[in-house]
């Protein structure tokens, strides 16, 4: 083909630009050659179905375990650039959001797609302490479980069972409707959270107090009462900034599980608490309470340069460093660990800091770790944050969930509105036994 003559789409028989924007692919079993349209530097896994050995096969499909060079959507929230440690919320920098904004302003932003004016943003906050209340049966189910219940596990079983309550929000493809599922989802998560917990202590339930700020209301329902009630500012702020680094983080594993529930039309109630279920796994949600597990293992600051060689044997892991995504240092990390410290002047300094710290020095001036491209993420600080603030560990999972509802909501709203979007169904490679007969029972070997 002349590299100047127009390529036709095989996906929808326009022309797309020059033979440099092509894929050309010579299957060697048949020695013919395809023109395959390459478009945001991706080709379509359905125009590879063309290539065939002969007309009754099904088509070359891809295979990829994990999905982890296959994208399955467009989307427009968020922006990663995993080599050069780029975090971007509708074209904002992360970091520029923790300085200046609110997770309830971040919530907006990731739902409109722009930043709210003040009479939006208190129109939005209003809507959603509007919601608060959570309906008495809800308490009683949470009630329900035994005292030493695994809070994400409540946290799971309550969202789901709100999509017994509200009806109206199986009509997905209404507007008014999302927006009040938007409402409930992102005001009642916390709630429903908090009773969780103190449901866990044996504690009777605070009710939410609307005029305390979104982290606010959160912390003193949790802690009300007890010898651990927080009520500074400082930790309500430090508290939003995490809600805001865990607002979204594009195609995760919980957000694919999001998706590929609401493929379905399902409520939205349904597809979240999917989401949330995914979140539980201890390589997703709770990662960061693997890294306060391996910082009481090491135990003291001179016991960290045998664990690392411990490490650099294959012997153990050192968690909280490396990113599935992010080659370079997560931009997360280093906010997270000017809000330890701003939590430590308040609660005291954790003594699990400094086992950290001498855990990053090693690890950022080693050619073994360097060269592998690890470098402290988000969940190496956050569980000596959070323990600090006075959450037990099994709340860490259930804090990320409170955060990401809003990237969540934000994804299946953006998916109904995607012309694409089918209801999900991956293809397989089978490789099991051919045809054969039934065997009767007393002819089996």
């Amino acid at each position: 083909m002349n590299p100047a003559e127009p390529v036709t789409d095989i996906a929808n028989g326009q022309t797309s630009g020059t033979a440099r924007d092509t894929l050309t692919v010579t299957d060697n079993r048949t020695g013919k050659t395809y023109e395959i349209p390459i478009k945001h530097d991706t080709i379509r896994a359905l125009d590879l179905r063309q290539i065939k050995v002969d007309s009754g096969d099904f088509g070359m499909m891809t295979y990829d375990p994990a999905f982890t060079n296959t994208a399955a959507c467009i989307s427009r929230i968020t922006y990663i650039d995993g080599d050069k440690g780029i975090l971007r919320y509708r074209g904002y920098e992360i970091d520029e959001l923790a300085e200046k904004s609110t997770y309830l302003e971040t919530a907006y932003l990731l739902m409109h797609g722009e930043l709210p004016t003040a009479p939006q943003l208190q129109e939005w906050t209003a809507n959603i302490t509007r919601h608060f209340a959570v309906d008495d049966s809800v308490k009683k189910l949470l009630e329900s479980f035994h005292p030493d219940a695994h809070p994400m596990g409540m946290l799971v079983s309550s969202v789901a069972a709100l999509s017994t309550l509200y009806p109206d929000a199986k009509k997905i493809f209404d507007a008014n409707s999302r927006r009040e599922q938007t409402f409930r989802l992102i005001g009642q998560t916390p709630i429903l959270a908090a009773f969780a917990h103190r449901h866990s202590l044996g504690k009777p339930y605070v009710a939410p107090d609307g005029n305390l700020s979104y982290a606010g209301n959160f912390l003193n329902m949790l802690f009300k009462g007890t010898d651990k009630h927080r009520t500074d500012p400082a930790l309500e702020r430090a508290l939003d900034i995490l809600f805001i680094l865990h607002a979204d983080h594009e195609q995760n594993c919980s957000t694919s599980a999001m998706r590929g529930v609401g493929s379905s039309d399902v409520d939205p109630y349904s597809a979240i608490a999917a989401a949330t279920a995914a979140l539980y796994g201890p390589l997703h949600g709770g990662a960061n309470e693997a890294v306060l597990r391996m910082l009481v293992e090491i135990g003291s600051v001179d016991k960290v340069a045998e664990f690392i060689k411990h490490v650099k044997n294959g012997e153990k892991k050192l968690m909280g460093f490396g990113h599935r995504v992010y080659k370079n240092y997560d931009p997360r990390a280093r906010i997270v660990k000017n809000i330890a410290y701003e939590v430590f002047d308040i609660m005291g300094r954790n003594p699990m800091i400094d086992i950290a710290l001498e855990c990053e020095k090693i690890a950022l001036n080693d050619d073994y770790f360097v060269t592998r491209r690890l470098y402290p993420n988000v969940d190496f600080y956050t569980g000596l944050i959070y323990q600090s603030m006075g959450f037990p560990v099994t709340m860490f999972p259930v804090l990320f969930a409170i955060a990401r509802t809003s990237g969540w909501i934000a994804q299946w709203v953006e998916m109904l509105a995607d012309s694409e979007q089918k209801i999900s169904r991956p293809r397989q490679i089978y490789l099991g036994a051919d045809k054969r007969g039934y065997v009767p029972m007393d002819k089996r070997s």
